[in-house]
């Protein structure tokens, strides 16, 4: 079975028609993604959504998180994308993460959380440090809530603090940030292949 990929743009903006700079990093990991045969379905702009605060899978009949969150499950994979702002990940990011915190209350009988045996990636970038950080916090976060993280899970792009340039202008992607989505994706889609293949067995009865 063909593995699916889907992404969620975390940019602080709505679209209005135009791609953001995580678009672009989420963007790169895609094309490497399909390079190893795997489909990709869309990439959710959070900001277009009404995403309620909260910790629920549910929120209310304007919350627009169960059909985000039914899409994203639909896949094996899922790239997280979050710009940098103030060292941190977007507070829609954030925002993102706790609704995820239900999946810890959702298990099956083998207390197997929906998200488990689907693999994520993250992608960040920004004109400010803090991509480390962000990487570590994400992947813990994702990790508690069931996602597995394969290794060298990240593709980013920091530019020169407080400059002008964002990863959406530069001419040409710098060598070292393909050579780091390239190896995310490779080890992303290996693994993905062995989870679905073989799903993770919970703890049985």
């Amino acid at each position: 079975m063909p593995l699916r990929a889907i992404a969620l743009n975390c940019s602080l903006k709505p679209s209005a028609g135009e791609p953001s700079s995580t678009d672009r990093m989420i963007g790169l990991l895609v094309s490497e993604l399909e390079k190893r045969h795997v489909a990709f379905s869309e990439t959710i702009r959070i900001a277009d959504q009404d995403v309620k605060p909260g910790v629920t899978s549910y929120e209310g009949e304007e919350d627009d998180w169960p059909g985000i969150r039914r899409r994203i499950l639909d896949h094996d994979m899922l790239i997280f994308g979050t710009p940098v702002w103030l060292g941190q990940m977007s507070s829609i990011a954030k925002r993102v993460l706790e609704r995820m915190d239900a999946f810890l209350e959702e298990t099956d009988d083998r207390g197997r959380m929906p998200s488990f045996s689907r693999v994520a990636l993250v992608a960040v970038v920004g004109n400010e440090d803090g991509a480390h950080g962000i990487s570590a916090d994400a992947f813990q976060a994702l990790n508690d809530t069931g996602w597995t993280i394969p290794a060298g899970a990240v593709a980013y792009w920091v530019g020169e603090a407080m400059g002008k340039t964002d990863f959406r202008d530069l001419r040409q992607v710098p060598e070292k940030v393909a050579q780091a989505a390239a190896m995310a994706a490779s080890n992303a889609a290996h693994l993905a292949r062995l989870l679905q293949g073989e799903p993770y067995p919970g703890t049985g009865h």
